[in-house]
């Protein structure tokens, strides 16, 4: 449930650090330590906070131990780089008291804060992206993350506010790239980069001078967009380039480094080049739960694509893969985001997970395929050439199952969300 700005503010109360138990699974396993990437040096795992609210957790554990343990022991392994909204509901409260009660073990300069503005709730009318609205969600954002500046700051799924350009409709964004007269109607044709085509557009940039104004005082260290259809994405960090003479510091795509669509690493060029975006990230490997044995109900992919999805999770099952295929995802998320250069946003919401992904990241950069089971654990570990050509023959198989709806993307704003 997303908090409004002028409601009274939820609280969180943890014990005290010196009572938080700190057993063997609050110890990292050794290994390869996590490394830096790109030109904001973030790490190749950045922490997923969106998992600290109800939509993923229950009340109860938000207000136990699990999350200040899961965030201490993510701070051990390296991950010092945390991604949350003021869109998750109580996310940036639960993360911020835990990172508050950690201060003695690990001070605000160790690591980096990552938030998001502008959307207050599910629908296309609860966007808000005013310059005052703006600035009030910064000042809300760094009280409940107890800071005095935060590292990154992203205009939250601009293409509910930018004036629509195209088809809003399920669509292979590589074909749009692809395609000359595609690419015209989507606002990406040459000539087309500094175009305002409507009062939408002027809102984004709009929201982005705000924030730029926030980093002149020294509240924001980075500025930035985040949505899910990739040509808009394009189109709005390439109308900020030029309208603003300034391009984006970062952009945030999610569920277009995965299995099911890849898509991504066919615009990171054009971001990079066209755009002259500074960092990219790529976020949900697992494709919001899709590429996992249970999606969520609410998932936006269509039919076909959760019974793909379902068959393979079930060949993952007959290979014996080790952890199955949230392993495989998440794997090839992570040696996707190394070769683009690219951090991977991951939700984390208890200790047992962050082991898990720091292996599956770990498994990777060796070439190996660890499973995942007890912690410390080394499961069905081969030698390294023969594991990654079993990977990657999996990787292709499972992104096979798809047919035709490899590299589709759903409709964002969906209908029923465009109110």
């Amino acid at each position: 449930m997303v908090v409004k700005l002028d409601s009274v503010q939820p609280v969180f109360s943890v014990p005290l650090l010196e009572d938080i138990p700190d057993t063997e699974e609050d110890a990292p396993v050794e290994g390869i330590p996590l490394s830096s990437i790109g030109p904001l040096a973030l790490p190749e795992v950045v922490f997923g906070a969106a998992t600290f609210s109800n939509n993923y957790n229950s009340e109860d554990l938000l207000a136990s131990e699990v999350p200040i343990r899961t965030v201490r022991l993510a701070l051990r392994y390296g991950i010092r780089a945390f991604d949350t909204s003021a869109y998750y509901g109580p996310s940036e409260i639960v993360l911020g008291t835990a990172l508050k009660e950690l201060e003695p073990l690990f001070p605000r300069s160790s690591y980096q804060l990552m938030t998001k503005v502008g959307r207050y709730g599910l629908l296309q009318s609860e966007f808000d992206y005013s310059p005052a609205t703006i600035r009030k969600s910064i000042e809300r954002s760094l009280k409940r993350l107890h800071t005095t500046y935060l590292d990154t700051v992203y205009v939250h799924d601009v293409e509910f506010v930018c004036t629509p350009v195209g088809p809003i409709a399920p669509a292979k964004p590589e074909e749009i790239l692809a395609d000359k007269e595609k690419a015209a109607e989507y606002g990406l044709a040459p000539g087309q980069e500094g175009k305002i085509w409507g009062e939408g557009d002027e809102k984004v940039v709009a929201a982005v001078a705000e924030l730029r104004k926030l980093q002149a005082e020294g509240k924001i260290k980075h500025v930035g967009i985040s949505a899910y259809p990739l040509p808009t994405l394009l189109r709005i960090a390439t109308l900020v380039q030029h309208t603003t003479s300034k391009p984006l510091d970062v952009l945030l795509s999610y569920c277009h480094i995965s299995l099911q669509n890849s898509a991504f690493a066919t615009y990171a060029p054009e971001f990079r080049e066209r755009a002259k975006v500074g960092q990219l990230l790529t976020a949900s490997p697992l494709n919001m739960g899709l590429l996992t044995p249970k999606p969520p109900s609410w998932h936006p992919a269509s039919p076909e694509l959760k019974e793909a999805a379902q068959k393979a999770a079930k060949l993952c099952e007959d290979e014996q893969w080790p952890g199955g295929l949230p392993n495989l995802a998440v794997g090839f998320g992570y040696r996707k985001g190394t070769e683009l250069d690219m951090p991977v946003v991951v939700g984390l919401s208890n200790p047992e997970e962050v082991h898990e992904s720091v292996r599956a990241w770990r498994a990777v950069k060796a070439n190996l395929a660890v499973g995942i089971g007890q912690k410390g654990a080394e499961l069905n570990a081969v030698k390294e050439g023969k594991d990654r050509e079993r990977r990657v023959a999996l990787e292709e198989k499972v992104s096979g199952l798809f047919g035709d709806g490899l590299g589709w993307s759903w409709a964002s704003p969906p209908p029923e969300l465009q109110k």
